[in-house]
């Protein structure tokens, strides 16, 4: 069973990683990286703060940053445990993959995808009562995500569990900041 799953998502890397083309290859790796993001990040966080008091936000951010603190260690700890190489480092595929970038480190399961997915579910947990269309930020891990595939640097199996291990975590970390908010609510006012 599992040595089929792997098949799978082997047979299902080559497809979705030979779809990209020289052209686009900038453009992903700029998706790639983090910091490029940091508009994004400020217009998320002026839109939030549109809506909510000073404090809140402060709690928030506090939130968010126990979240990606949490969910690096805790997907840091299956990469290690579960050793998987990453497609660009895997001998059996190597030649029908198209390597824009690799890396020594571990691939399962995908840090870039669980971090974006948990902090865009937490956040649109706490937009959704205000903005109609919150959703959209779901658009941000989803294409943050398969960059790591165009790159070659996770296999789809990594990025669909570092998604859902993402949604967890985030909706977990959305529940105690609501228990915290309730708790103290005369402060967050």
């Amino acid at each position: 069973m599992l040595e089929t799953l792997v098949g799978w998502d082997k047979e299902l890397m080559i497809l979705l990683n030979n779809l990209g083309t020289e052209t686009f290859d900038p453009f992903w790796r700029f998706i790639t990286k983090q910091f490029n993001w940091l508009p994004f990040y400020v217009v998320l966080l002026y839109v939030t703060y549109r809506k909510v008091a000073l404090k809140k936000l402060i709690l928030i951010l506090v939130f968010l940053a126990a979240l990606i603190t949490f969910t690096d260690q805790m997907t840091n700890l299956v990469k290690y445990t579960v050793a998987r190489p990453r497609p660009c480092n895997t001998e059996d595929i190597m030649g029908m993959l198209r390597i824009v970038r690799c890396s020594d480190t571990l691939s399962f399961f995908s840090g870039h995808a669980s971090n974006s997915t948990a902090t865009m579910l937490f956040m649109f947990l706490i937009l959704r009562r205000y903005y109609k269309y919150a959703y959209i930020i779901f658009v941000f891990p989803l294409i943050f995500a398969y960059s790591r595939i165009y790159l070659s640097l996770h296999f789809p199996g990594d990025i669909l569990v570092g998604m859902c291990a993402g949604s967890l975590f985030g909706f977990l970390f959305y529940r105690l900041f609501k228990f915290v908010e309730v708790k103290f609510s005369d402060r967050f006012v």
